[in-house]
């Protein structure tokens, strides 16, 4: 066994140890373990969960204690209160959690863990930043850096897939496999399990599936034969640890890593209300592209893909070459032609979340662009310019709206 494979063995570093008993004590939706980590790194951040008072912890938070899905009425409007409660729910897991028996359970069972000091670590994790997982869990024997460093998309959709959703997900992820993309999944019932059939059908590419749960007891159960399948030949990822129970909240969280793992997430099936497009709505924050495709419009199993495309500006996709479209630059399509490269692959990552800022049919105040995500006016101002220079923008009398196609 490598250090590597055990990364509290001897040459081992103190924040990766500290990283692995985080993701053992809080929750990934636990803001106020994200903020302080963020604020003081996870070495310090795990000395003051372990010895400093709720003083301590509202002085380096500035008093901004981010609200946890667990506190009651009282705590959501005392900043003191949820300070109080957040070191209360460390301090209780840290007084029985034993790292050691945890990782050599994980290893026993070849389950790693990756920081991101590890090399398999993938870099677009930090488009995330303060919610970056404390660490991942990962089984089987591909590398993750690798497997979503060059073509990942994302395939998503409702568990209450119609066989028209079902056949449309397996036949976009073969087409994708087999021109040596990776498919990432959920692993779910519905669209998430027939995106990983088609992916493993090409005996090409490869498919990765992200869970919500800890990898030592794989969840639905009735997709065990799939994740065992992926798990042989490919990559099962989480943030839980194991002996964590999937639940609403950590498959919501676990939405957000299946967007950031995939360069362009695609939509397949999803009713108005359907989980997957939280996935999207991620992959937007992150500047990822989107698609969805179409259904019959009596069909309520694509009412929310028709959304995204008249709302949200997804990117209607009918066919395997439309989804080479959405990858950064431009791809290889199966015949040889290669998809189209337009100015959105020019921008920055800030510039892309400006441009995201601006309305997709209306127009909206400059002044309030650079508010609403959190920059400087002059840096927001700034931005709009290079997009104006860019034809994708027009800026008239104070007010911005989008370019109209040309």
């Amino acid at each position: 066994m490598t250090s590597l494979d055990h990364p509290t063995g001897p040459a081992a570093s103190t924040i990766e140890t500290a990283r692995i008993t985080w993701s053992l004590i809080a929750e990934p939706t636990d803001g106020a373990a994200l903020a302080v980590r963020a604020a003081l790194g996870s070495e310090d951040a795990l000395d003051l969960a372990r010895h400093g008072t709720v003083e301590d912890l509202m002085r380096h938070l500035k008093g901004k204690v981010p609200i946890d899905d667990s506190d009651p009425a009282p705590a959501r409007k005392d900043p003191r209160l949820r300070a109080e409660r957040a070191l209360a729910r460390w301090r209780q897991r840290l007084a029985t959690v034993r790292v050691e028996e945890v990782l050599d359970h994980a290893a026993a069972r070849g389950i790693r863990v990756l920081t991101p000091e590890h090399p398999q670590w993938p870099r677009q994790l930090e488009d995330l930043e303060a919610t970056t997982p404390h660490c991942l869990w990962v089984h089987g024997p591909g590398d993750l850096a690798e497997l979503v460093g060059s073509r990942s998309v994302a395939m998503v959709g409702s568990r209450a897939s119609t066989p028209y959703g079902e056949d449309t997900a397996s036949s976009l992820a073969a087409s994708f496999a087999r021109s040596g993309g990776t498919v990432v999944s959920g692993g779910a019932y519905g669209i998430d399990a027939a995106a990983h059939r088609g992916a493993l059908a090409a005996e090409q590419g490869a498919t990765i599936a992200v869970l919500a749960g800890g990898l030592d007891s794989l969840y639905p159960r009735g997709n065990t034969r799939l994740l065992e399948a992926i798990r042989e030949r490919h990559l099962l990822v989480t943030e839980a640890p194991l002996g964590t129970a999937p639940t609403r909240w950590r498959f919501l969280a676990r939405n957000r890593l299946i967007a950031a793992l995939s360069q362009a997430v695609v939509v397949v099936e999803a009713s108005w209300r359907s989980g997957a497009l939280s996935t999207a709505r991620h992959a937007n924050g992150l500047s990822r592209h989107v698609g969805a495709v179409p259904g019959p419009i009596t069909s309520a199993a694509s009412a929310g893909c028709h959304r995204l495309i008249r709302d949200e500006g997804a990117v209607l996709v009918t066919e395997h070459s439309e989804v080479l479209d959405l990858l950064p630059g431009g791809e290889p399509s199966g015949d040889g032609r290669y998809a189209r490269q337009d100015e959105l692959d020019l921008l920055s990552s800030s510039d892309r979340r400006v441009l995201d800022a601006v309305p997709p049919r209306s127009s909206a105040a400059v002044a309030t662009i650079g508010q609403e995500i959190g920059i400087g006016q002059d840096e927001a101002r700034s931005a709009l310019a290079r997009l104006e220079l860019l034809g994708l923008v027009e800026v008239r009398e104070g007010r911005v709206r989008r370019a109209r196609p040309r």
